[in-house]
């Protein structure tokens, strides 16, 4: 099991933004983190990753804890936050041979090569971050985020601010990601999880409400629409 997550909590006095949630990941499939603004997703993406330290419960990544070995957490998993981090006065090119340094990443500048054309980069790599517009900062966040082909791909909105082209490009791109790897992909967008998702966790105040395949849970609440179930369970 890639991740597994045992009664994780987070809580921020007495706000409970995350309140004792457990579920697991496969590799080979894509799992959907679905939930309105303020559920908690970004909250648990965070303590996943190891840049949040939970109030209690545990989770882990390829049975590396992630509150006691973010070393070879890092080196195991790949993250794009919501808002994407980047340099903005480094150029495309050189940010992400800067990342490929940074993982000791053998045959460095064709990596970046490979990778600048993976995520449709190679009209844009010669700019300044700051000059490029948000989806293309986004493919950017993407690319470093892939570039040491992590074992385990965690994306928080990772569609946000692209234009219907770049969204189909970047979608086929995380299916194909998806078939080797494990893929958490958090989201507020029900045509995202239908889209791309096998597997679909809908959490609603801090609490998971369902968690099943995508096909089994429109079966069980026999609705036609992922919309129809969310809107049931979050409201």
């Amino acid at each position: 099991m890639s991740i597994k997550v045992t009664a994780l909590a987070k809580h921020f006095d007495k706000q409970k933004a995350v309140d004792g949630i457990s579920f697991e990941a496969k590799p080979g499939r894509i799992l959907g983190f679905l939930g309105p603004n303020g559920a908690g997703k970004s909250t648990t993406m965070r303590m996943l990753t190891g840049y949040m330290i939970p109030t209690s419960g545990t989770a882990s990544l390829c049975g590396y804890d992630t509150q006691t070995q973010g070393i070879e957490l890092k080196r195991i998993m790949g993250y794009l936050p919501e808002n994407t981090p980047l340099y903005l006065d480094m150029y495309v090119k050189e940010f992400l041979l800067f990342v490929a340094n940074t993982y000791q990443l053998k045959n460095a500048v064709l990596k970046v090569n490979e990778i600048i054309k993976k995520v449709g980069l190679t009209a844009e790599q010669h700019k300044k971050i700051a000059m490029l517009s948000k989806g293309y900062k986004q493919r950017v966040g993407l690319a470093q985020a892939i570039i040491h082909d992590p074992e385990v791909l965690i994306l928080d909105e990772p569609t946000s601010g692209l234009d219907p082209n770049q969204l189909s490009e970047i979608r086929e791109l995380i299916k194909s990601l998806g078939k080797d790897k494990t893929v958490i992909l958090s989201t507020h967008i029900m045509q995202e999880v239908e889209a791309v998702c096998d597997d679909v966790i809908i959490i609603h105040k801090g609490c998971i409400v369902a968690n099943a395949a995508i096909a089994e849970l429109k079966k069980k609440h026999e609705l036609a629409s992922l919309e129809e179930i969310f809107k049931k369970l979050t409201s």
